[in-house]
């Protein structure tokens, strides 16, 4: 049995239907990640999960004794709370009942024994039950306990604590209820990638039922063991990760758009038909009549696909060859190091990530990129005619006051992109904003709408340089890949600071990472090839510890055995003489083969080229590493045994 059901719900908004006789479930142990267009009511069903609202229309059932949680996209706490505090919160009905209880039991000791007392006793007997159900008794040890496994200190203060852990604060506040239901919407905002790969773990090990809003692909593909779209007030299933749901849903659109191309030429011939008059008395003619009335209604109700943000990015003058060049700069606040001794080169065409925890510095060593923010140490050369353009994570550039037409394009009627003139409704249009909203205030616009304005207000300018910070939080997927598509065909740079981890992979030619302490490193290739680079070199590493310890106890123990004259070097054999002297000559190929391979990569110009080429090269760069590795090993080995 379904822990929860919806059959033919409605709801709307003014004259938007965002739920139009839409049917849900959700069955115990799944995981449903819900997708759909900014606006479409996603949120809206969720708070109808939980309970917090009801459908215009509609059956609503859910499993008797069902304890569901809901965790809002921006979580609210008292900020004079301690985190213990905050997630006791959770636990305030059984709280109530265990001071009730208490209550009850100090009344019956001084009670004498008659009909007060026995119905104090039954008052008793009913909330003991109540306890033992809600596992009320130990509440101060579950909350210690979920503290642990979430790792959070509970003496801390909320206030105190950034966007990210506030967020573990609001999901262990959800978890110490241990619900039936899980309701959460958008879970990864202000986590960075080590917050969510902890938040995929947690809730894929978790046995509750699973309802969450995400624009995350790579962590729907990871949670997800269904996918529930809401589109156009209907709620489509497609069993698997979000993939799974690619590949159905192209296949889906492929039929739609056949068989609706069937029905308009079945239609066309109707039409003509009628037109050339018929005799109404007959009985075939009577029902023909009937069923190109019947096309009729059905054409007019068909749900046509929503539109897709028209996106082009007003491109400026080319850029001189060098955007910025950083040569050992270093940056402290305090005693605090940032940015310790980097070098790099910024190149025009330069598609970047910075990838690294809250707090690691991207935003600081973006503005010494741009010449914004002197170093402490080292120098910052700057390229020549920059023309840079920023989308603000905190859309701080919006005057809320302003209407969307006056954000656009203030004091003017027109935009211009790319030397053609546009009217700024039209323009507006493009990105899915209606006519009659474009006189309404920036304010009135929800979070996904407001970067979609944000998006809009940065490639009405021409720019060669893009500075994105957080351009992917509240947008939804079809708008996410068409900038992804953007950005990729982009002549300019572009320095991107992101925690979408499909988005850095789609866009990204190299990234910038932090490695703890203001150490900084460029790896080339997207956000897993950064992964597979690091956690490779961080393995050979460690390999190098391994052997650089049994070397010394090596020598140790030669020197000992020197001393008792109980062994003699080992002379090297003529296979292994011939080895030695062959492997120069391959060591030197090798760095020559990487060195060659690097110049191909850093210049970019390959992954937009050929993909695959690029990705084979990437992976080929990082197995010569291996293979130097291997033969400065034994080169080693070999000239140690012949001394």
């Amino acid at each position: 049995m379904s822990l929860y059901t919806i059959t033919g719900a409605q709801l709307a908004f003014g004259h938007v239907a965002l739920l139009d006789h839409a049917d849900f479930s959700l069955e115990a142990g799944e995981r449903v990640g819900l997708i759909g267009r900014n606006g479409a009511g996603k949120s809206s069903l969720l708070k109808i999960v939980a309970d917090l609202t009801k459908p215009d229309d509609g059956l609503v059932t859910r499993q008797q004794g069902l304890t569901s949680v809901y965790v809002p996209q921006e979580p609210e706490f008292d900020t004079d709370d301690t985190v213990f505090e905050a997630v006791a919160a959770g636990l305030t009905h059984a709280r109530e009942l265990l001071d009730q209880y208490d209550a009850v039991a100090n009344q019956l000791a001084d009670e004498p024994e008659g009909p007060e007392h026995d119905a104090l006793m039954s008052r008793m007997n009913t909330l003991q039950s109540a306890l033992d159900h809600s596992d009320a008794w130990n509440w101060s040890t579950r909350v210690a306990t979920t503290l642990q496994q979430i790792g959070l200190n509970g003496e801390a203060r909320v206030g105190s604590l950034s966007g990210g852990m506030q967020k573990r604060v609001a999901l262990a506040r959800a978890l110490v209820v241990q619900p039936d239901v899980l309701l959460l919407d958008e879970p990864t905002n202000h986590l960075d990638f080590d917050g969510i790969r902890w938040l995929e773990e947690l809730l894929v090990s978790l046995r509750a039922g699973l309802l969450f809003i995400t624009h995350d692909r790579a962590f729907l593909d990871r949670v997800a063991t269904r996918i529930v779209e809401l589109d156009r007030g209907r709620l489509l299933s497609y069993p698997g990760n979000f993939s799974a749901y690619q590949t159905r849903k192209a296949q889906q659109l492929e039929v739609e758009q056949v068989e609706a191309a069937k029905f308009d030429k079945l239609l066309a011939q109707e039409e003509v038909w009628i037109r050339k008059g018929v005799e109404a008395r007959r009985t075939r003619s009577v029902g023909r009549i009937a069923r190109l009335v019947q096309m009729r209604n059905e054409r007019a109700e068909r749900r046509n696909v929503q539109g897709n943000v028209k996106l082009d990015v007003g491109q400026g003058e080319k850029s001189g060859k060098i955007v910025a060049e950083l040569t050992d700069v270093t940056k402290r606040y305090g005693s605090r190091t940032v940015v310790d001794n980097f070098t790099a080169t910024v190149m025009r065409g330069d598609k970047i990530g910075f990838v690294g925890p809250n707090g690691a510095g991207k935003t600081t060593l973006l503005k010494m990129i741009l010449g914004e923010l002197p170093p402490d140490e080292g120098t910052v050369r700057i390229g020549t005619n920059l023309q840079v353009a920023y989308f603000d994570q905190m859309r701080a550039q919006l005057d809320l006051d302003k209407s969307l037409a006056d954000t656009i394009s203030p004091g003017s009627e027109w935009v211009e992109v790319n030397g053609q003139k546009k009217h700024v409704m039209s323009y507006l249009g493009d990105f899915l904003f209606a006519p009659e909203r474009a006189r309404s205030p920036v304010k009135s616009l929800s979070g996904g709408e407001r970067n979609r304005l944000l998006l809009a207000r940065l490639f009405a300018r021409p720019a060669n340089v893009l500075v994105l910070d957080e351009p992917t939080n509240d947008l939804d997927i079809p708008t996410l890949e068409l900038l992804e598509e953007l950005l990729t065909e982009y002549d300019g740079t572009v320095l991107l600071v992101s925690h979408d981890r499909a988005f850095l992979d789609n866009v990204a030619t190299s990234v910038i990472a932090s490695e703890g302490a203001g150490k900084w490193r460029e790896y080339v290739g997207g956000f897993t090839d950064w992964q597979i680079q690091r956690d490779r070199s961080q393995q050979m590493a460690q390999e190098a510890q391994k052997e650089a310890a049994k070397e010394v106890a090596s020598k140790d123990g030669s020197a000992s055995g020197a001393g008792r004259n109980t062994q003699r070097a080992a002379k090297l054999s003529f296979k292994d003489q011939r080895e030695l002297e062959a492997l120069p000559a391959k060591i030197a190929a090798l760095e020559a083969e990487q060195k060659t391979i690097g110049a191909q990569l850093e210049d970019g110009s390959v992954f937009a080229k050929d993909a695959q080429e690029g990705t084979r090269l990437t992976e080929r760069y990082a197995a010569i590493d291996e293979e130097l590795l291997i033969a400065l090993e034994r080169w080693d080995e070999l000239e140690n045994k012949r001394k």
